[in-house]
Protein backbone atom coordinates (compact mmCIF):
# COMPACT_ATOMS: atom_id res chain seq x y z
CA UNK A 1 0.00 0.00 0.00
CA UNK A 2 3.09 2.42 0.51
CA UNK A 3 3.76 2.45 -2.81
CA UNK A 4 0.90 4.21 -3.97
CA UNK A 5 0.26 6.91 -1.29
CA UNK A 6 2.21 9.48 -3.21
CA UNK A 7 0.37 8.88 -6.07
CA UNK A 8 -2.87 9.04 -4.24
CA UNK A 9 -1.66 12.66 -2.90
CA UNK A 10 -0.76 13.79 -6.08
CA UNK A 11 -4.17 13.31 -7.46
CA UNK A 12 -5.82 14.67 -4.20
CA UNK A 13 -3.66 17.78 -5.37
CA UNK A 14 -4.32 18.44 -8.78
CA UNK A 15 -7.47 20.67 -8.54
CA UNK A 16 -6.89 22.06 -5.09
CA UNK A 17 -10.05 20.23 -4.08
CA UNK A 18 -10.59 18.07 -0.90
CA UNK A 19 -11.98 14.42 -1.98
CA UNK A 20 -13.28 12.70 1.01
CA UNK A 21 -13.48 9.44 -1.15
CA UNK A 22 -8.93 9.87 -1.39
CA UNK A 23 -8.87 11.10 1.61
CA UNK A 24 -10.73 7.92 3.27
CA UNK A 25 -8.03 6.03 0.89
CA UNK A 26 -5.01 7.73 2.10
CA UNK A 27 -5.46 7.71 5.57
CA UNK A 28 -6.57 3.50 5.37
CA UNK A 29 -3.08 3.27 3.44
CA UNK A 30 -1.47 5.03 6.02
CA UNK A 31 -2.72 3.10 9.10
CA UNK A 32 -2.35 -0.27 7.12
CA UNK A 33 1.27 1.04 6.33
CA UNK A 34 2.08 1.78 10.27
CA UNK A 35 0.44 -2.06 11.06
CA UNK A 36 3.47 -4.04 12.01
CA UNK A 37 2.75 -7.34 10.22
CA UNK A 38 2.52 -10.72 12.19
CA UNK A 39 6.16 -12.08 12.99
CA UNK A 40 7.09 -15.42 11.21
CA UNK A 41 10.66 -16.29 12.47
CA UNK A 42 13.09 -14.55 14.86
CA UNK A 43 16.16 -15.79 16.41
CA UNK A 44 17.28 -15.90 19.99
CA UNK A 45 21.18 -16.40 21.12
CA UNK A 46 22.73 -17.15 24.37
CA UNK A 47 26.53 -16.38 25.14
CA UNK A 48 28.07 -18.33 27.39
CA UNK A 49 31.17 -17.23 28.49
CA UNK A 50 34.48 -18.10 28.45
CA UNK A 51 36.41 -21.41 30.16
CA UNK A 52 39.91 -20.99 30.88
CA UNK A 53 42.29 -24.02 29.80
CA UNK A 54 45.56 -24.89 30.96
CA UNK A 55 47.94 -26.27 28.23
CA UNK A 56 47.03 -30.07 27.33
CA UNK A 57 44.07 -29.70 29.48
CA UNK A 58 41.31 -31.87 29.09
CA UNK A 59 37.41 -31.01 30.45
CA UNK A 60 34.17 -32.97 30.17
CA UNK A 61 31.72 -30.88 32.41
CA UNK A 62 27.93 -29.73 31.04
CA UNK A 63 26.25 -26.87 30.55
CA UNK A 64 22.85 -25.47 31.19
CA UNK A 65 20.53 -22.36 29.33
CA UNK A 66 17.09 -21.59 30.85
CA UNK A 67 15.50 -20.16 28.12
CA UNK A 68 12.23 -18.79 30.22
CA UNK A 69 9.86 -20.17 27.52
CA UNK A 70 6.08 -19.76 29.01
CA UNK A 71 5.16 -21.09 25.68
CA UNK A 72 6.48 -24.09 23.11
CA UNK A 73 9.39 -22.92 20.87
CA UNK A 74 9.85 -24.37 17.20
CA UNK A 75 13.49 -24.43 16.39
CA UNK A 76 14.61 -24.37 12.47
CA UNK A 77 17.97 -23.82 12.60
CA UNK A 78 20.77 -24.15 14.91
CA UNK A 79 23.61 -22.12 15.25
CA UNK A 80 27.32 -23.67 17.15
CA UNK A 81 29.81 -21.02 17.60
CA UNK A 82 32.67 -21.85 19.70
CA UNK A 83 36.50 -20.21 19.51
CA UNK A 84 38.14 -23.49 19.86
CA UNK A 85 38.89 -26.24 22.39
CA UNK A 86 35.55 -27.92 22.03
CA UNK A 87 36.31 -31.48 21.05
CA UNK A 88 32.84 -32.49 20.96
CA UNK A 89 29.15 -31.53 22.36
CA UNK A 90 25.84 -33.07 22.75
CA UNK A 91 23.04 -31.13 22.95
CA UNK A 92 19.25 -31.95 24.30
CA UNK A 93 15.87 -30.05 26.31
CA UNK A 94 14.84 -30.50 29.68
CA UNK A 95 12.41 -29.34 31.94
CA UNK A 96 14.01 -26.63 34.01
CA UNK A 97 13.45 -28.68 37.20
CA UNK A 98 15.78 -31.47 35.84
CA UNK A 99 19.55 -30.77 36.55
CA UNK A 100 18.53 -28.34 39.22
CA UNK A 101 21.47 -25.54 39.44
CA UNK A 102 22.77 -22.11 38.12
CA UNK A 103 23.05 -21.91 34.51
CA UNK A 104 27.02 -22.11 32.89
CA UNK A 105 29.45 -24.70 32.96
CA UNK A 106 28.54 -27.34 35.73
CA UNK A 107 30.00 -30.73 37.15
CA UNK A 108 27.66 -33.23 35.08
CA UNK A 109 28.23 -35.67 38.05
CA UNK A 110 26.93 -33.48 40.91
CA UNK A 111 23.67 -33.06 38.88
CA UNK A 112 23.41 -36.69 37.64
CA UNK A 113 23.32 -35.47 34.03
CA UNK A 114 22.02 -38.27 31.66
CA UNK A 115 21.74 -37.96 28.25
CA UNK A 116 19.12 -41.28 27.84
CA UNK A 117 17.20 -39.93 30.12
CA UNK A 118 17.39 -36.11 28.75
CA UNK A 119 16.51 -37.76 25.52
CA UNK A 120 13.48 -39.31 27.21
CA UNK A 121 12.11 -36.52 29.36
CA UNK A 122 13.01 -33.87 26.61
CA UNK A 123 14.72 -34.39 23.45
CA UNK A 124 18.20 -34.13 21.55
CA UNK A 125 18.32 -31.12 19.81
CA UNK A 126 21.88 -31.30 18.55
CA UNK A 127 24.91 -32.78 18.18
CA UNK A 128 28.35 -31.15 17.73
CA UNK A 129 30.91 -32.71 14.88
CA UNK A 130 34.09 -33.48 16.28
CA UNK A 131 36.25 -30.04 16.54
CA UNK A 132 34.24 -27.80 14.69
CA UNK A 133 34.48 -24.38 15.32
CA UNK A 134 31.32 -23.12 13.51
CA UNK A 135 28.41 -25.38 12.46
CA UNK A 136 24.94 -24.78 11.21
CA UNK A 137 21.72 -27.72 11.38
CA UNK A 138 19.04 -26.87 9.43
CA UNK A 139 16.79 -30.34 8.93
CA UNK A 140 14.92 -28.21 6.10
CA UNK A 141 12.10 -26.08 5.74
CA UNK A 142 9.44 -25.98 8.43
CA UNK A 143 11.11 -29.47 10.10
CA UNK A 144 11.54 -28.53 13.53
CA UNK A 145 12.74 -29.61 17.01
CA UNK A 146 10.14 -28.31 19.46
CA UNK A 147 11.04 -27.16 22.77
CA UNK A 148 7.71 -27.45 25.25
CA UNK A 149 7.29 -24.59 27.56
CA UNK A 150 9.44 -23.83 31.01
CA UNK A 151 12.83 -26.36 29.38
CA UNK A 152 16.13 -25.21 29.43
CA UNK A 153 18.80 -26.18 27.09
CA UNK A 154 21.29 -28.83 28.53
CA UNK A 155 24.60 -30.34 26.90
CA UNK A 156 27.71 -32.48 28.03
CA UNK A 157 30.67 -31.33 26.63
CA UNK A 158 34.17 -32.54 26.12
CA UNK A 159 36.94 -29.56 25.70
CA UNK A 160 40.88 -30.39 24.80
CA UNK A 161 43.32 -28.02 24.97
CA UNK A 162 45.89 -28.93 22.32
CA UNK A 163 48.28 -26.96 22.35
CA UNK A 164 51.28 -25.94 24.96
CA UNK A 165 49.73 -22.63 25.64
CA UNK A 166 46.94 -21.77 27.77
CA UNK A 167 43.53 -20.40 26.45
CA UNK A 168 40.29 -18.89 26.93
CA UNK A 169 37.69 -20.75 24.97
CA UNK A 170 34.16 -19.32 24.34
CA UNK A 171 30.77 -20.56 23.50
CA UNK A 172 27.31 -19.12 21.47
CA UNK A 173 24.40 -21.02 20.50
CA UNK A 174 21.82 -19.47 18.43
CA UNK A 175 18.32 -20.40 17.80
CA UNK A 176 16.01 -19.69 14.82
CA UNK A 177 12.54 -20.12 15.56
CA UNK A 178 9.79 -20.76 13.19
CA UNK A 179 5.60 -19.76 13.75
CA UNK A 180 3.79 -22.74 14.37
CA UNK A 181 1.69 -22.25 11.47
CA UNK A 182 5.03 -22.98 9.52
CA UNK A 183 5.91 -25.87 11.00
CA UNK A 184 5.31 -29.11 8.87
CA UNK A 185 7.57 -32.09 10.88
CA UNK A 186 8.40 -32.31 14.90
CA UNK A 187 11.40 -34.52 14.56
CA UNK A 188 12.54 -37.36 16.77
CA UNK A 189 16.27 -38.24 17.39
CA UNK A 190 17.51 -41.43 16.94
CA UNK A 191 21.15 -42.89 17.75
CA UNK A 192 23.13 -45.66 16.22
CA UNK A 193 26.21 -46.52 18.48
CA UNK A 194 29.27 -49.21 17.84
CA UNK A 195 30.04 -49.13 21.81
CA UNK A 196 32.24 -52.67 21.79
CA UNK A 197 35.22 -51.18 19.43
CA UNK A 198 38.42 -53.18 20.05
CA UNK A 199 40.39 -51.28 17.69
CA UNK A 200 43.84 -53.52 16.88
CA UNK A 201 46.99 -51.76 16.97
CA UNK A 202 48.96 -50.90 13.56
CA UNK A 203 46.37 -52.05 12.02
CA UNK A 204 43.67 -50.68 9.22
CA UNK A 205 39.81 -51.72 10.31
CA UNK A 206 36.19 -51.66 9.65
CA UNK A 207 33.39 -52.09 12.20
CA UNK A 208 29.78 -52.90 10.89
CA UNK A 209 26.59 -52.85 12.21
CA UNK A 210 23.33 -53.52 10.56
CA UNK A 211 20.64 -52.71 12.65
CA UNK A 212 17.11 -54.32 12.57
CA UNK A 213 14.26 -51.88 13.31
CA UNK A 214 11.30 -52.84 11.55
CA UNK A 215 10.52 -55.21 14.49
CA UNK A 216 10.85 -53.02 17.96
CA UNK A 217 9.24 -49.85 15.64
CA UNK A 218 6.29 -52.79 14.96
CA UNK A 219 6.11 -53.82 18.47
CA UNK A 220 5.71 -50.13 20.23
CA UNK A 221 4.07 -48.34 17.20
CA UNK A 222 1.65 -51.56 16.08
CA UNK A 223 2.72 -50.80 12.19
CA UNK A 224 5.22 -51.07 9.68
CA UNK A 225 8.74 -49.46 10.10
CA UNK A 226 7.71 -46.07 8.01
CA UNK A 227 9.89 -43.18 9.27
CA UNK A 228 11.43 -40.80 7.19
CA UNK A 229 14.77 -39.34 7.74
CA UNK A 230 15.79 -36.19 7.81
CA UNK A 231 19.29 -35.51 9.06
CA UNK A 232 22.40 -37.73 10.07
CA UNK A 233 25.48 -36.96 12.10
CA UNK A 234 28.50 -39.03 12.38
CA UNK A 235 30.76 -39.14 15.19
CA UNK A 236 34.48 -40.71 15.73
CA UNK A 237 37.96 -39.75 16.71
CA UNK A 238 41.56 -38.56 15.32
CA UNK A 239 41.86 -42.42 14.08
CA UNK A 240 39.41 -42.00 12.10
CA UNK A 241 39.29 -42.81 8.08
CA UNK A 242 35.92 -43.70 6.98
CA UNK A 243 32.59 -43.53 7.50
CA UNK A 244 29.21 -45.13 6.07
CA UNK A 245 25.92 -44.77 6.62
CA UNK A 246 23.48 -47.04 4.67
CA UNK A 247 19.79 -48.99 3.99
CA UNK A 248 19.99 -52.03 5.00
CA UNK A 249 17.27 -54.62 3.63
CA UNK A 250 14.55 -53.87 0.80
CA UNK A 251 14.05 -53.12 -2.27
CA UNK A 252 17.11 -50.36 -1.59
CA UNK A 253 19.15 -51.95 0.13
CA UNK A 254 22.82 -50.84 0.48
CA UNK A 255 22.00 -47.60 -0.66
CA UNK A 256 24.62 -45.02 0.80
CA UNK A 257 22.79 -42.18 2.80
CA UNK A 258 26.37 -40.53 3.54
CA UNK A 259 29.90 -41.26 3.59
CA UNK A 260 33.15 -39.98 4.50
CA UNK A 261 36.51 -40.96 3.10
CA UNK A 262 38.23 -39.32 6.12
CA UNK A 263 37.68 -37.61 9.32
CA UNK A 264 38.26 -33.87 9.06
CA UNK A 265 37.35 -30.27 11.47
CA UNK A 266 34.05 -29.80 8.83
CA UNK A 267 31.01 -29.92 10.22
CA UNK A 268 29.71 -33.74 8.91
CA UNK A 269 26.18 -33.36 9.30
CA UNK A 270 23.72 -34.30 6.19
CA UNK A 271 20.22 -33.48 5.81
CA UNK A 272 17.78 -35.67 3.30
CA UNK A 273 15.61 -32.84 1.40
CA UNK A 274 13.22 -34.29 0.60
CA UNK A 275 13.95 -37.30 3.23
CA UNK A 276 14.76 -40.45 3.23
CA UNK A 277 11.29 -43.07 3.25
CA UNK A 278 12.79 -46.20 4.47
CA UNK A 279 9.27 -48.04 4.41
CA UNK A 280 9.98 -51.38 2.95
CA UNK A 281 13.59 -51.17 4.29
CA UNK A 282 15.27 -53.44 7.33
CA UNK A 283 16.83 -50.81 9.23
CA UNK A 284 20.11 -48.85 8.76
CA UNK A 285 23.93 -50.18 8.31
CA UNK A 286 26.95 -48.45 9.85
CA UNK A 287 30.68 -48.46 9.14
CA UNK A 288 33.22 -46.92 11.11
CA UNK A 289 36.72 -47.37 9.92
CA UNK A 290 40.40 -46.50 11.44
CA UNK A 291 43.95 -46.44 10.97
CA UNK A 292 45.63 -47.09 13.89
CA UNK A 293 49.47 -46.09 14.15
CA UNK A 294 49.76 -46.84 18.07
CA UNK A 295 51.87 -49.99 19.14
CA UNK A 296 48.24 -50.50 21.49
CA UNK A 297 44.96 -51.38 21.26
CA UNK A 298 42.67 -48.41 20.91
CA UNK A 299 39.00 -48.92 22.76
CA UNK A 300 35.67 -47.01 23.36
CA UNK A 301 36.06 -43.89 25.04
CA UNK A 302 36.86 -39.80 24.88
CA UNK A 303 40.71 -38.46 25.22
CA UNK A 304 43.12 -40.72 22.83
CA UNK A 305 40.40 -43.60 22.88
CA UNK A 306 37.95 -43.48 19.88
CA UNK A 307 33.75 -43.83 18.90
CA UNK A 308 31.77 -44.99 16.64
CA UNK A 309 28.47 -43.23 16.89
CA UNK A 310 25.88 -41.74 14.38
CA UNK A 311 22.92 -39.32 15.70
CA UNK A 312 19.80 -38.69 13.34
CA UNK A 313 16.29 -36.97 13.52
CA UNK A 314 13.47 -38.66 11.79
CA UNK A 315 9.49 -38.18 11.24
CA UNK A 316 8.78 -41.02 13.77
CA UNK A 317 6.02 -41.44 16.57
CA UNK A 318 9.39 -43.06 18.66
CA UNK A 319 13.17 -42.95 19.71
CA UNK A 320 15.13 -45.81 18.72
CA UNK A 321 18.54 -46.41 20.66
CA UNK A 322 20.88 -48.51 18.86
CA UNK A 323 24.06 -50.12 19.01
CA UNK A 324 26.39 -53.17 19.40
CA UNK A 325 28.04 -53.86 22.87
CA UNK A 326 29.24 -57.20 23.16
CA UNK A 327 30.07 -60.14 21.28
CA UNK A 328 32.11 -58.35 18.07
CA UNK A 329 34.08 -60.59 16.07
CA UNK A 330 36.35 -59.88 13.26
CA UNK A 331 34.89 -61.95 9.61
CA UNK A 332 37.66 -60.99 7.40
CA UNK A 333 41.49 -60.02 7.17
CA UNK A 334 41.75 -59.00 3.30
CA UNK A 335 44.23 -56.49 1.66
CA UNK A 336 45.62 -54.83 4.94
CA UNK A 337 41.94 -54.29 5.81
CA UNK A 338 40.16 -56.07 9.61
CA UNK A 339 36.64 -55.96 9.41
CA UNK A 340 34.35 -56.88 12.59
CA UNK A 341 30.79 -56.95 13.15
CA UNK A 342 28.84 -57.42 15.92
CA UNK A 343 25.13 -57.85 16.81
CA UNK A 344 22.92 -54.52 16.94
CA UNK A 345 20.39 -54.06 19.76
CA UNK A 346 17.48 -52.03 19.24
CA UNK A 347 15.98 -50.14 22.35
CA UNK A 348 12.81 -48.30 21.25
CA UNK A 349 11.69 -45.76 23.69
CA UNK A 350 8.30 -43.87 23.34
CA UNK A 351 8.29 -40.18 22.69
CA UNK A 352 8.00 -37.59 25.11
CA UNK A 353 3.95 -37.04 25.01
CA UNK A 354 5.22 -33.31 24.88
CA UNK A 355 6.32 -33.53 21.27
CA UNK A 356 3.53 -33.15 19.16
CA UNK A 357 2.90 -30.49 16.46
CA UNK A 358 1.25 -27.37 17.64
CA UNK A 359 -2.12 -26.97 18.79
CA UNK A 360 -4.81 -24.99 17.78
CA UNK A 361 -4.25 -22.20 20.21
CA UNK A 362 -1.13 -21.74 19.03
CA UNK A 363 -2.24 -21.59 15.07
CA UNK A 364 -4.07 -19.00 15.90
CA UNK A 365 -1.93 -17.05 18.27
CA UNK A 366 0.99 -14.16 17.74
CA UNK A 367 4.77 -15.92 17.64
CA UNK A 368 6.02 -16.42 21.08
CA UNK A 369 9.65 -15.46 21.39
CA UNK A 370 10.84 -16.06 24.53
CA UNK A 371 14.14 -13.46 26.01
CA UNK A 372 17.54 -13.64 24.35
CA UNK A 373 20.92 -12.35 24.39
CA UNK A 374 21.73 -9.38 22.15
CA UNK A 375 21.27 -11.08 18.54
CA UNK A 376 24.52 -10.40 16.52
CA UNK A 377 23.69 -8.10 13.10
CA UNK A 378 25.78 -11.02 11.06
CA UNK A 379 23.19 -13.42 10.67
CA UNK A 380 26.34 -16.34 9.95
CA UNK A 381 27.35 -15.73 13.46
CA UNK A 382 30.96 -16.23 12.48
CA UNK A 383 33.40 -14.05 13.79
CA UNK A 384 35.68 -11.77 11.67
CA UNK A 385 39.12 -13.33 10.49
CA UNK A 386 42.22 -10.79 11.67
CA UNK A 387 45.34 -11.43 10.29
CA UNK A 388 48.08 -11.32 12.84
CA UNK A 389 50.24 -8.02 13.39
CA UNK A 390 53.59 -7.54 11.09
CA UNK A 391 55.22 -7.19 14.33
CA UNK A 392 53.22 -10.54 16.11
CA UNK A 393 56.38 -11.94 18.14
CA UNK A 394 56.87 -15.52 19.57
CA UNK A 395 58.56 -15.49 23.05
CA UNK A 396 59.92 -19.05 22.94
CA UNK A 397 62.52 -20.93 20.99
CA UNK A 398 61.83 -21.41 17.37
CA UNK A 399 62.28 -25.00 16.93
CA UNK A 400 60.47 -28.02 15.20
CA UNK A 401 59.02 -29.56 18.65
CA UNK A 402 57.55 -25.71 19.10
CA UNK A 403 55.60 -26.25 16.02
CA UNK A 404 54.65 -29.58 16.70
CA UNK A 405 52.86 -28.25 19.98
CA UNK A 406 52.03 -25.01 19.57
CA UNK A 407 50.40 -25.79 15.65
CA UNK A 408 50.74 -28.83 14.15
CA UNK A 409 48.77 -30.97 16.82
CA UNK A 410 46.19 -28.30 18.00
CA UNK A 411 45.32 -27.00 14.58
CA UNK A 412 46.01 -29.74 12.00
CA UNK A 413 46.59 -33.49 13.37
CA UNK A 414 44.21 -34.36 15.70
CA UNK A 415 41.26 -33.51 13.59
CA UNK A 416 43.27 -36.09 11.41
CA UNK A 417 43.09 -33.85 8.08
CA UNK A 418 46.96 -34.37 8.25
CA UNK A 419 47.44 -37.35 10.45
CA UNK A 420 47.42 -40.69 8.89
CA UNK A 421 47.96 -42.59 5.87
CA UNK A 422 45.19 -41.00 4.20
CA UNK A 423 46.02 -37.17 5.15
CA UNK A 424 44.75 -34.29 3.35
CA UNK A 425 46.66 -33.97 -0.18
CA UNK A 426 49.25 -36.80 1.32
CA UNK A 427 50.53 -34.50 4.46
CA UNK A 428 51.13 -36.22 7.25
CA UNK A 429 52.56 -33.64 9.71
CA UNK A 430 52.53 -36.45 12.40
CA UNK A 431 55.36 -38.14 12.22
CA UNK A 432 59.06 -37.20 13.34
CA UNK A 433 60.62 -36.19 10.28
CA UNK A 434 58.11 -33.33 9.61
CA UNK A 435 60.52 -30.91 8.73
CA UNK A 436 62.00 -32.86 5.95
CA UNK A 437 58.51 -33.28 4.93
CA UNK A 438 57.57 -29.92 5.04
CA UNK A 439 60.86 -28.39 3.15
CA UNK A 440 59.97 -31.68 0.25
CA UNK A 441 56.47 -32.03 0.38
CA UNK A 442 54.35 -30.89 -3.30
CA UNK A 443 51.03 -28.96 -2.52
CA UNK A 444 48.05 -30.70 -4.60
CA UNK A 445 46.71 -27.10 -4.93
CA UNK A 446 46.36 -24.89 -7.36
CA UNK A 447 49.95 -22.49 -6.48
CA UNK A 448 53.08 -22.17 -8.12
CA UNK A 449 54.70 -21.76 -4.33
CA UNK A 450 56.72 -24.77 -2.76
CA UNK A 451 54.87 -25.38 0.56
CA UNK A 452 58.06 -24.69 2.61
CA UNK A 453 60.22 -21.71 1.04
CA UNK A 454 63.07 -21.99 3.34
CA UNK A 455 64.63 -18.10 4.14
CA UNK A 456 61.37 -16.90 2.99
CA UNK A 457 57.46 -17.31 4.61
CA UNK A 458 55.68 -15.22 1.78
CA UNK A 459 56.86 -17.32 -0.45
CA UNK A 460 55.85 -20.38 1.32
CA UNK A 461 52.34 -21.87 0.16
CA UNK A 462 51.78 -23.38 4.23
CA UNK A 463 52.64 -19.80 5.29
CA UNK A 464 49.79 -17.96 3.23
CA UNK A 465 47.12 -20.44 3.70
CA UNK A 466 47.67 -19.89 7.93
CA UNK A 467 48.37 -16.06 8.13
CA UNK A 468 45.92 -14.83 5.61
CA UNK A 469 42.33 -14.63 6.19
CA UNK A 470 41.48 -14.72 2.37
CA UNK A 471 44.24 -16.51 0.88
CA UNK A 472 44.18 -17.62 -3.24
CA UNK A 473 45.51 -19.69 -5.57
CA UNK A 474 47.66 -19.34 -8.64
CA UNK A 475 44.55 -18.47 -11.05
CA UNK A 476 43.51 -16.07 -8.27
CA UNK A 477 40.59 -17.92 -7.25
CA UNK A 478 40.09 -18.22 -3.22
CA UNK A 479 41.17 -21.02 -1.30
CA UNK A 480 40.47 -21.70 2.67
CA UNK A 481 42.27 -20.46 4.84
CA UNK A 482 43.85 -23.11 7.36
CA UNK A 483 43.44 -24.40 10.01
CA UNK A 484 39.76 -26.05 8.15
CA UNK A 485 36.36 -24.67 9.43
CA UNK A 486 37.70 -22.38 12.02
CA UNK A 487 36.50 -18.89 11.40
CA UNK A 488 39.67 -17.41 13.20
CA UNK A 489 43.00 -17.98 12.26
CA UNK A 490 45.69 -19.54 14.60
CA UNK A 491 46.93 -17.18 17.40
CA UNK A 492 49.57 -14.35 16.06
CA UNK A 493 52.08 -15.77 18.41
CA UNK A 494 51.71 -19.43 16.74
CA UNK A 495 52.02 -17.61 13.42
CA UNK A 496 54.92 -15.94 13.96
CA UNK A 497 56.21 -19.29 15.02
CA UNK A 498 55.80 -20.13 11.84
CA UNK A 499 57.02 -17.38 10.13
CA UNK A 500 60.41 -17.32 12.15
CA UNK A 501 61.02 -20.92 11.79
CA UNK A 502 61.02 -20.25 8.22
CA UNK A 503 62.91 -17.12 7.67
CA UNK A 504 65.92 -18.89 9.75
CA UNK A 505 65.93 -21.52 7.14
CA UNK A 506 63.71 -23.95 8.18
CA UNK A 507 65.83 -26.20 9.95
CA UNK A 508 65.61 -29.51 11.49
Amino acid sequence: MRWFIPLLVLAACDDGASDPVVDAAIDAAVIDAQVEQPIRRARVTHDFGEVPMQPFEEITNCVAWTLDNDEAIYVERIDFDSTGGFHHSNWFVVPETQYEGPDGFFDCRERGFDELSSAVTGTVIFAQSTQSHFETQVLGEGVVIKVPPRHKVVAGTHLLNLSAAPINTGLKLHFELIHPEDVQVVVAPFRLDYHDLQIPPLSVSRFRMDCDLTTPYAQQTGRPLDLKLYYVLPHFHELGDAFEARIFGGPRDGEVLHALEQFNAEPNGKAFNPPIDLTGATGLSMTCGYDNPRREPVGYGIGDQEMCVMLGFADSPILMDAGVREDTEMVSDENGVMRFTGPCVVTPVPKNAAQTMPSAAELAAPMYVPPSDPVPDDPSNAPDCVEPPADAVYDGPVTVEALRTQIFRPGCTFSACHATSTSAGGLDLSGEDVAEVLRTHVPTGNTDLKLVEPGDPDASWLYQRVSTCNPVDADGAPVTHMPLNAPRLLAPEAIALLRDWIAAGALD
